[in-house]
């Protein structure tokens, strides 16, 4: 029995069926899963009861675990984060940077090419940061541990050429982005905030529906995501893995 891929009728994702990920996968099987997730950028896979052993396993078949640094995993692994929501939050998943671009206006779009914004994770995770060591709650949905390598800066193209795929996409989002190399912090500050405006229009986002032992994957290279919605008046944990960067050599 083939794959029966179901694709979600939104701006992207789909689901597939007919696969269990708990057996080992072969290098095909693997390879068709790889293309399936660069077109739909997000893939679901319901009805899959994973231990964390399987779950870590399939996550390497796409790459080594990547790094995050500011979230503690969980106890007797190195590469698993625990994150937990309640039953009365509510938000979008995911937003197509690919389509964002693409339906941009051209104005907008002229003054965005050619920028890099500076990226830093210092607002959220530093010291001093919305988690740093004066938050004291204990609700948290992830365990966080704040750092002074919070406080350092990267410049990423704000128009930025997927690795694998090839198209050209937006990069970055509001948290992360805390300015525009060489221009003052005013204009900076109003041409991020058109920027965040454009890049998560409802016609950009997919809403996706969770449901029990269901793995989903996702490329944020590509896409937005928030780690709420799509479970309303039902409490949901899931245990989360990173893949870092991939070579096929």
């Amino acid at each position: 029995m083939g794959l029966e891929i179901i694709h979600s009728g939104q701006t992207c994702g789909a689901t597939v069926r007919g696969l269990d990920l708990s057996a080992q996968l072969d290098a095909e099987m693997v390879e068709q899963l790889r293309t399936l997730w660069l077109e739909h950028q997000v893939l679901s896979f319901p009805a899959q009861d994973l231990d964390d052993d399987e779950l870590e396993r399939f996550t390497q078949y796409f790459g080594p675990f990547g790094d995050d640094p500011y979230i503690k995993p969980i106890p007797n692994r190195s590469h698993i984060a625990a994150i937990c929501r309640v039953a009365n939050e509510q938000a979008p998943l995911f937003a197509n940077q690919y389509a964002a671009l693409d339906a941009m206006p051209e104005a907008l779009r002229s003054r965005l090419e050619d920028t890099e914004a500076i990226h830093s994770a210092r607002g959220g995770y530093a010291p001093d940061g919305a988690y740093g060591e004066a938050d004291q709650r204990t609700d948290r949905s992830m365990d966080i541990i704040s750092s002074e390598q919070a406080l350092d800066t990267q410049l990423h193209p704000i128009i930025r050429t997927h690795d694998e795929t090839g198209r050209l996409g937006l990069f970055g989002c509001v948290g992360y982005v805390i300015g525009i190399e060489g221009m003052d912090e005013g204009e900076a500050n109003d041409l991020l905030a058109e920027w965040y405006y454009w890049q998560t229009r409802d016609e950009f986002v997919y809403s996706h529906a969770w449901e029990p032992d269901m793995l989903i994957m996702w490329d944020n290279r590509s896409l937005l995501h928030r780690a709420t919605g799509g479970y309303d008046g039902h409490d949901r944990l899931l245990h989360r893995t990173t893949i870092g960067a991939y070579s096929r050599e």
